[in-house]
């Protein structure tokens, strides 16, 4: 039995077959395939030929793998934009959208992240991540930044007691050199960033957006605007 299996193996290896389309006739395991085929050389033809099925086997799995992401996407920002209209009248949850679409990132990585110098806005972002967005207390981190005139050493304190997050989950501190000479506002602590690493929360964030151009029946007129494609 093996060894009519074998010479069908070598068989279609002769002309010109993969290991992989030949394993679909041949059941047997890929190291046994390997012992039998391993002197058969193929013609120059043969392996291009293979060169440009492996090639078009990778761009066709690529292409499959964005379409389903693509569709992952869109079904997250419809359902979010849809959900807009339940969520209109909690005034919580149309500040902190309105805060975010001003101060809040838009890049092309997907990554949630808002930035304020004002600790009222930061106070009130928080309570917007946790009770409208509902994100889990262990996916928040929080970086700071700060001019080297006005770098205190509890200033990571300051924004952890702020924030309600501890310092374990603050990224390493960035200070700026400034040109300045010395202090205007001493009482100043910096810029706070609020960052989750969360790709569905920033579609989620996306639709709603999308929800309030439907509610004002507003149009985006830029051709950049990512949203316009959902």
């Amino acid at each position: 039995m093996k060894f009519a299996e074998k010479l069908k193996a070598i068989k279609l290896r002769r002309r010109g077959y993969s290991y992989k389309k030949i394993r679909k006739t041949v059941k047997v395991s890929k190291s046994s395939l390997s012992r039998w085929l391993n002197e058969i050389d193929l013609t120059p033809k043969q392996r291009e030929k293979l060169l440009i099925g492996r090639e078009f086997s990778r761009y066709a799995g690529a292409k499959a793998k964005r379409r389903k992401k693509t569709e992952i996407i869109k079904m997250i920002v419809n359902r979010s934009r849809e959900e807009f209209i339940h969520l209109v009248k909690n005034p919580l949850f149309l500040s902190g959208l309105m805060l975010y679409w001003a101060e809040g990132d838009k890049n092309q990585a997907e990554r949630v992240k808002f930035t304020n110098s004002d600790e009222t806005t930061i106070i009130l972002m928080m309570s917007w991540f946790r009770e409208i967005c509902k994100v889990p207390e262990e996916k928040f981190r929080i970086a700071l930044h700060i001019h080297n005139l006005h770098s205190k050493s509890d200033v990571k304190y300051y924004w952890s007691k702020l924030t309600g997050i501890p310092t374990q989950q603050f990224h390493k501190l960035w200070i700026k050199k400034s040109s300045l000479r010395q202090r205007r506002n001493i009482l100043y602590n910096g810029t706070c960033a609020i960052v989750v690493n969360d790709k569905n929360l920033f579609r989620r964030i996306t639709g709603w957006k999308l929800g309030l151009l439907d509610y004002f029946n507003i149009t985006p007129r830029s051709s950049t605007d990512r949203t316009r494609d959902f």
